[in-house]
């Protein structure tokens, strides 16, 4: 594992404007060219969080999915969030892990927020994505998904010698009255499971009035903020260090007293 650049950009998402978002978040990757390993947009940064997909949905061969590839090409680096997809009858609350070679991997939000009715007009996932970078494993998860330590539980292969993860990445568009769930599940997500976590919000009002604060952060693996943002639109990157990370889990090693369980979807 090598030390990891990541830059979390806390946008205020147009409503319902692709090509206006499309503007908006590609100058904030390109202002990042050559200094980020990973770029992470909020959740649904295309659309902000709709209900209307009937006419917010794209398909993969949509131009918002184009667009991601191209962006990541250009800049140099990983770059991810979540878009409003569809696939003939079915919408999902989509993930794309684009790389700059072209090549990806899809995640599909998981835990659909029924008190804005998401699982009435969206297709809940039913499998995690652990992918890839620099020599870390990294669990990429959607919003809502972040309140359900089983589905999140950080497993030690002993056979294979490593954890599931080391580090796990959530974008969202959490609002602001619901602000001390987001920050405190954040943090509750890095301790238990040894791992770094990164939480990507949203700023701004949504077309829906609904506000967010932001207080995207990235959390060390005892939970210590290791940058925390407030409600500004702002990008901000941050270097995160394997060797710590490897010195609090042979110090600490917690998973050894974790109870087993079998995880059925």
């Amino acid at each position: 594992m090598q030390a990891l650049r990541i830059s979390l950009v806390q946008g205020a998402t147009r409503w319902h404007d692709a090509a206006a978002n499309r503007d908006y978040y590609g100058a904030f990757a390109r202002a990042l060219k050559g200094q980020s390993d990973l770029i992470v947009f909020p959740e649904t940064f295309t659309s902000g969080f709709t209900n209307e997909t009937l006419h917010q949905a794209e398909t993969m061969q949509g131009e918002s999915f184009a667009w991601l590839k191209s962006l990541a090409q250009e800049v140099g680096c990983v770059i991810t969030g979540s878009m409003v997809m569809r696939e003939g009858e079915r919408c999902v609350n989509r993930l794309v892990w684009m790389r700059p070679d072209g090549s990806f991997e899809l995640y599909d939000k998981r835990h659909l927020f029924r008190m804005a009715r998401e699982h009435e007009r969206y297709a809940g996932g039913d499998a995690r994505l652990i992918v890839e970078l620099n020599g870390w494993r990294i669990l990429p998860q959607v919003c809502y998904d972040l309140r359900f330590p089983v589905w999140l539980r950080n497993r030690y292969d002993k056979a294979a010698r490593r954890f599931d993860y080391d580090l796990a990445i959530f974008v969202a568009n959490w609002p602001s009255p619901r602000r001390e769930p987001w920050r405190t599940l954040l943090r509750a997500r890095a301790i238990e499971n040894l791992a770094y976590v990164v939480g990507v919000n949203r700023v701004g009002v949504d077309g829906n009035d609904l506000p967010y604060s932001g207080d995207s952060a990235a959390l060390d693996f005892v939970g210590t903020p290791l940058i925390e943002l407030g409600a500004q639109e702002q990008a901000v990157t941050v270097t995160l260090d394997p060797a710590a990370l490897a010195v609090h889990r042979e110090r600490f090693p917690a998973w050894m007293d974790a109870d087993d369980f079998e995880l059925k979807v």
